[in-house]
């Protein structure tokens, strides 16, 4: 699995700095993408992103202290941004309150990305999970914020997670250049059946993840996947 989200986000990279002179990249917690984030930080990986013409975002993030054992950004901390020349990377802050958090990554974003009224950021590239409950990001099942269309960021509280987070729209997910979803053990079996049926209404957040003008990649082990 970390092999082949390798080779896609080298691919992508390459694409966006041949073409744009920069690569974005938003990833996500958890620790499936663990492995991918060694894979880029190790020799196995060396060339495989231009650190120095990379953006690194993040998908959402737990509102926690950064040197919480909690926080999505401590942990691409400690397995990527300290193994690799990338100075360029811009966390949410989640020790801040949800609210104001929210808004200030949402003004990062609109910032970095020079946006006008009604426009959004497009990542060249998204690293997402799948929870058990087909949720992703932090975006859950039922939640409100699944039907938000102008917001860039938003916080959420959720009774599935034991934290407020905060997280990126889906309007932020669908307009990316590639968006690559991780999912990996026995666990996931029930929700990919539904999930992976790209066919059928969305009822899960991580259906709801469909590019309109980029790709989808879905990458899964085989004990995720029961064909």
């Amino acid at each position: 699995m970390a092999r082949q989200a390798l080779a896609f986000v080298s691919a992508a990279s390459k694409e966006a700095i041949a073409q744009r002179g920069v690569f974005t990249l938003a990833v996500s917690g958890g620790s499936t993408p663990i492995p991918l984030f060694r894979l880029l930080a190790g020799s196995d990986g060396t060339g495989a992103v231009d650190w120095g013409r990379a953006e690194v975002y993040w998908v959402d993030e737990r509102c926690v202290k950064p040197e919480s054992g909690d926080s999505n950004y401590g942990m691409v901390r400690r397995e990527l941004l300290t193994k690799v020349e990338s100075t360029r990377y811009y966390r949410m802050k989640g020790e801040d309150l949800p609210e104001k958090a929210a808004k200030d990554y949402e003004d990062l974003l609109s910032d970095h990305f020079s946006l006008g009224p009604g426009e959004f950021p497009r990542f060249d590239c998204i690293l997402l999970g799948v929870g058990a409950n087909g949720h992703t990001g932090s975006l859950f099942p039922d939640d409100p914020a699944l039907r938000e269309t102008r917001r860039l960021v938003l916080d959420v509280f959720s009774r599935e997670a034991p934290q407020p987070r905060l997280t990126m729209t889906l309007p932020v997910l669908n307009n990316a250049r590639c968006c690559i979803f991780l999912a990996s053990g026995r666990q996931k079996n029930h929700i990919l059946s539904t999930a992976l049926n790209l066919m059928a209404a969305p009822l899960l957040p991580a259906q709801m993840v469909r590019p309109r003008d980029g790709k989808l990649c879905w990458i899964i082990d085989n004990n995720a996947y029961q064909g």
